[in-house]
């Protein structure tokens, strides 16, 4: 079985060659990384462990036929999904058995199952409430001019909500669309900084946030500056959203060899446990404070994967009671 070892190491996937014995004759070093350093020579059931396989690959040795399996194996940290496929391999009653990797697939598909359910579910609640309006308006308060004001205020504010939403998923479709492709523009940081406070001053003294940032030249990086422009904009509309009535909303901006743009509110903070899953689409920490204040739970997901299409980094940092600090650095050249 020299070649036939030769030959498995040369596969780019695991691989076994099990024997009309049931033993396992050959493997190669992907193999050995999956099963141990020494499977040759022993009975692929005490190997593998795996009943499924096992029943795939007696039944190949049997008759000859092709079978396929699916395997879960775990290191003790994280479990990993595992195509196997047997097939006969040679006159001597041998069965080939190769391995792929399907976890990036399942989870693919685990992420699109996951994405349909929520967007599913953040538009039934204004549909809901809207029909609900709707039947209302229709009935009991056709002729009740106050009522009809206040549900149709009420609706007014469910519409916008799902024109958010709509326009949120149109913008990360988009971003996602373009992460592979890198903005070569010459982007002035400080003075679209500038701009996007200016713009968003009305909010601000809605809820009577103050803003601290002192003007910045001279810092430009290379990108896409309408999308900058969103980054910057999502993480000053949190910061005025979540820091809290009254607060005071922290703007830095660094040049240099990388540019780094600071982003801080003296609000609630944010649990450590919610900081690794808050770029993930419609992650919330608090889930019902997001909906009152109008959020869609897109906005760092977006900012996310405007930052990776800019080669950039984003930092949060945070402690409850201690307000929150989001970070992002981006290359100027």
């Amino acid at each position: 079985m020299d070649g036939a070892a030769d030959l498995l190491e040369a596969l780019p996937l695991p691989a076994l060659l099990i024997g009309r014995d049931a033993r396992i004759a050959a493997a190669n070093a992907s193999a050995r990384t999956l099963f141990g350093p020494q499977p040759v020579g022993r009975h692929h059931d005490t190997i593998l462990r795996q009943p499924e396989l096992a029943r795939a690959i007696g039944g190949c040795l049997l008759d000859g036929q092709p079978r396929q399996a699916r395997m879960s194996l775990s290191d003790g940290a994280q479990a990993s999904l595992w195509e196997a496929f047997c097939r006969p391999a040679g006159a001597a009653g041998a069965v080939l058995v190769t391995l792929l990797d399907a976890t990036p697939l399942e989870q693919a598909t685990q992420m699109r199952r996951d994405f349909v359910a929520n967007v599913s579910h953040e538009l039934r609640t204004p549909l809901t409430a809207l029909l609900g309006f709707i039947e209302t308006l229709r009935g009991a308060a056709a002729r009740d001019p106050a009522a009809r004001e206040r549900f149709l205020g009420i609706m007014a504010a469910e519409a916008s909500r799902m024109n958010r939403l709509v326009g949120d998923l149109l913008s990360l479709s988009r971003v996602e669309s373009q992460e592979r492709i890198r903005p070569k523009d010459a982007v002035d940081l400080g003075a679209l900084v500038s701009d996007v406070l200016k713009t968003l001053r009305p909010l601000a003294d809605d809820s009577t946030v103050r803003f601290d940032f002192a003007p910045v030249e001279g810092v430009t990086v290379p990108g896409d500056a309408d999308q900058l422009r969103q980054v910057v904009t999502n993480l000053v509309e949190n910061a005025i959203k979540y820091g809290g009535s009254g607060g005071l909303v922290a703007v830095g901006l660094t040049g240099g060899a990388e540019a780094r743009l600071v982003v801080r509110d003296n609000g609630p903070g944010i649990d450590p446990v919610h900081i690794p899953r808050l770029t993930e689409r419609f992650y919330r920490a608090d889930t019902h404070r997001s909906r009152m204040l109008g959020g869609t739970g897109l906005g760092l997901a977006i900012v996310k994967h405007i930052v990776n299409r800019h080669r950039g980094r984003l930092k949060v940092e945070s402690q409850p009671g201690q307000g929150a600090s989001f970070t992002v650095v981006l290359p100027t050249a």
